[in-house]
């Protein structure tokens, strides 16, 4: 249901901290143009945890709108809490989302039992869940059987794999039938190879075509041209991470003139020799001059 190339597009500010509504269409028209097959709005990439209930729901409804009928959108609308998850879901289903990203439960660390619960209700809404396995921030891996017990749900139609492995990648598709996507820019091809259906990107913030070009050519089997392209952005799908999520992306993209560079506190700007790296980066790929 959600396979291809999704953007897990990032939230614009203004100047003054405020969220840029008309940057976030306009943003959203350069994924439409660049071959995106959809986007996902207000996750780890859009600062989900420094904006507030409200700006939550309009990036939501604003992302669907400027969507609508053009390519799709799977809502972040995890959380911690269940009530809170299933309150923020029930919001992006009547706004006219396609599915939902469910965030592994963070900071609380629930038991598998406790994982398979929540996710259950939210997927009982009926609105298709996406679920989201990122140890490295939640702090909790969703296991492998944990997972497929879920598949057998029939609104729990995905998982984004951001754990760093391809090995779990096999483990998952030899145990149930779910779509995998990618959640780590640098193994989307890797990933591919062994399956999975393809990404929820941070790159293709800044760079739409080459990875909605790259997921698509990998899913019809030419993979050389798939592999050109991985390795000509490799170091862009590093890069974005050389510190935390959304920082160096959104360094990049103010370089290159998209967004004001603006971020909530306590993310902030990244190092000068970070900047420069990225700049070298741009460069060296010709998204800058």
């Amino acid at each position: 249901m959600f396979e291809g190339a999704y953007t897990a597009i990032v939230t614009p500010f203004n100047a003054n901290g405020s969220v840029d509504y008309g940057k976030l269409r306009a943003l959203i028209a350069l994924q439409i143009e660049g071959g995106i097959d959809g986007i996902v709005p207000v996750g780890t990439t859009g600062e989900s945890p420094t904006v507030d209930f409200e700006e939550h729901a309009k990036i939501i409804e604003v992302s669907i709108e400027a969507c609508r009928g053009k390519i799709r959108v799977i809502a972040g609308t995890g959380a911690n809490s269940t009530a809170e998850a299933l309150e923020l879901t029930r919001h992006a289903q009547k706004a006219g989302a396609d599915g939902t990203l469910q965030v592994t439960p963070y900071y609380n660390k629930p038991n598998q039992e406790g994982l398979y619960r929540h996710f259950s209700a939210v997927a009982d809404l009926g609105l298709p869940v996406v679920l989201y396995n990122v140890p490295g921030r939640s702090a909790r891996e969703i296991d492998v059987a944990t997972i497929t017990r879920l598949a057998q749900h029939p609104k729990v139609v995905a998982v984004k794999e951001a754990a760093g492995s391809v090995d779990r990648v096999s483990h998952i598709l030899r145990s149930c039938k779910i779509t995998v996507l990618s959640g780590d820019d640098s193994l989307t091809l890797p990933m591919m190879a062994v399956g999975a259906g393809g990404v929820i990107s941070v790159a293709s913030n800044i760079a739409p075509k080459p990875v909605a070009d790259l997921v698509h050519a990998a899913a019809a089997g030419r993979w050389d041209e798939a592999r050109t392209l991985h390795l000509k952005y490799h170091r862009l799908f590093t890069d974005i991470f050389i510190d935390t999520n959304p920082i160096p992306i959104k360094a990049a993209m103010a370089m290159t003139g998209l967004i004001e560079e603006t971020y909530r506190l306590p993310l902030c700007e990244t190092s000068a020799a970070n900047k420069k790296k990225l700049a070298e980066c741009l460069r060296e790929i010709g998204l800058l001059a």
